[in-house]
Order: structure tokens, then sequence, then C-alpha cells
């Protein structure tokens, strides 16, 4: 697995929101779409360069695996938030810089369109804006280095709410929330990232719940298109999985890179897995 890692650090003069996906992810788009449109009617509906298109790729593609999430933590007093790129979405890293580079300083944040002047952007961890002049590494690809080894007690962290559907319906139970279920989820992802399309899971999932302090919590997002708010609640906790197996193990720390569950470009399905000794 291939990626990239884009990051903004920042201190806004107004209350940071607990769940901040929503709006970075409403910004970025607003801004994207200003950089990479070369439609004069300014609508993808019917586009000509649709299917060329970045912010079409991001925003408006249906039934599909956007090849990116953002990643966080919930309830930060400041702005910590991470782009990930996967496989070819990484091509267009400069556009997604300099739009996050001119959402912060031309657009602005918030309500009042704040503009931020004070901020770190970086490309793995490395700096790139200097003197308001955009800098990118030459090498900016990341290999993901799945672990050699293998644990079979682990502890199952959900940081971000999980949505996750079993029987064609959202898991607001942690009672329900089935192993195979997310171990699958994760494998479907991994592989629409890496174009490959869908396929039957190829091994069989072993492992058991034997603690679970996992519960639901209810999260709603503003959506501009849609003129109201949206709920976008999941499982959140962390429960302890023994008896793992390997394949199962690899896949559970790929989607601390990847995410899991459904809406990771809004950043949730964000998961660390904990190795027990």
């Amino acid at each position: 697995m291939y990626y990239t890692k884009i990051t903004l650090r920042f201190t806004a003069p107004f209350d940071t929101p607990y769940f901040i996906g929503s709006q970075i992810r409403g910004a970025l788009g607003y801004t994207l779409k200003k950089v990479v449109c070369i439609n004069p009617a300014y609508e993808c509906k019917e586009c000509f360069a649709a299917h060329n298109c970045l912010y079409y790729d991001f925003y408006e593609a249906k039934n599909g695996y956007h090849p990116y999430r953002l990643d966080f933590e919930l309830g930060k007093s400041y702005y910590d938030v991470s782009l990930y790129l996967f496989e070819k979405a990484m091509d267009k890293l400069p556009f997604i810089v300099s739009a996050l580079h001119m959402m912060l300083t031309k657009n602005g944040l918030g309500k009042e369109r704040t503009k931020i002047s004070e901020y770190r952007l970086s490309v793995n961890d490395i700096p790139v804006v200097k003197e308001e002049k955009i800098l990118l590494p030459k090498t900016p690809v990341m290999v993901y280095q799945p672990p050699q080894k293998s644990v079979s007690t682990i502890t199952l962290k959900f940081l971000t709410p999980l949505r996750i559907k079993q029987n064609n319906r959202f898991v607001r139970n942690a009672e329900h929330l089935d192993l195979r279920s997310l171990i699958n989820s994760l494998y479907q992802r991994k592989e629409m990232l890496e174009g490959r399309g869908r396929a039957r899971l190829p091994f069989e999932v072993q492992g058991r719940i034997v603690d679970n302090f996992v519960h639901f919590k209810d999260l709603t997002r503003y959506s501009g298109r849609q003129k109201g708010r949206l709920k976008i609640g999941g499982m959140l906790g962390e429960m302890t999985l023994a008896g793992v197996d390997t394949e199962s193990y690899r896949l559970l720390k790929l989607g601390e890179l990847i995410g899991v569950g459904k809406q990771t470009v809004f950043g949730l399905g964000k998961i660390e897995v904990v190795d027990k000794i």
C-alpha cells in the first residue's frame, strides 16, 4: 500500500468543533473546486471533464471508495488533522496541498470565514511552506510495511465513530458488532484502494471478543448540499480480542492507516490496535 500523509496544525481564534471532519472536508472541497475546475458553468452535473476531475473524484463520484481519508482526534482544543492520499491519488498531491494552503490563507474557516496566518502544513511530517512558498518533497511516496509478527490477543480501539453495516443496517449496539464483518470491511477497502475491486475474503476469520466497552456515539454534520444536519454516529470505545489469526491481525494493523467502515473521508473509522503481552 502506497500513501502520502498531509498534516495541518494550527490554533484557531474560534472554538474548535468537537468533530472537525465535516468542516475541514467542506472547506477543502470548496477550495479544491476553485483550484481545479475548468468548466465555464462551474457545475459538475453533465460536466464534460467530470471523469478527469480531481474534485469530482473526491466529492461527487458515487458508489466507490474515495482514495483518501481524514485523520484526527475528537474534541481537541486545536486543529491537528491529517489527510491521507492512497495509491494513484498521490499524483494529485500538488493540487491538494495548494487547496489546503488557499483554504487557510484565502478562504478561511468557520461561519466567519476566518483566515489562518500561523499554521504548519507538512507532507510526511516535513514542513512544505516557507515564506508563503510551497516546496514539496521530491519523493513524497510512503510504503506501508505490514507487521512481521502476529499477536493473537489485542485491544482494538475505535477512536472516531465506526459506521458499519450488518444485514443492511448500521450497527448501533456493541453486542451486534461482529469481528468477521469488521475484517471483511477492511479487506474490501484494501482491495478497492489498490484497484482490484471487491473480492471474497480469502481466509477464515478467527478470534473472539472477550471484553467489550464499545458504545454508540451520536454525531451530526451539516450538509451544505442538503441544507441540513445529517446523522453520522457510530461505535466508540474499545474491546479486547483473543485468538486472532495472523491475516486478521495484519488487516487490523492496516486499518490504522486506511480506516474502516463508512465515511472515512470525514474522519470516521479511526482505529488503533494495541498488542497485549
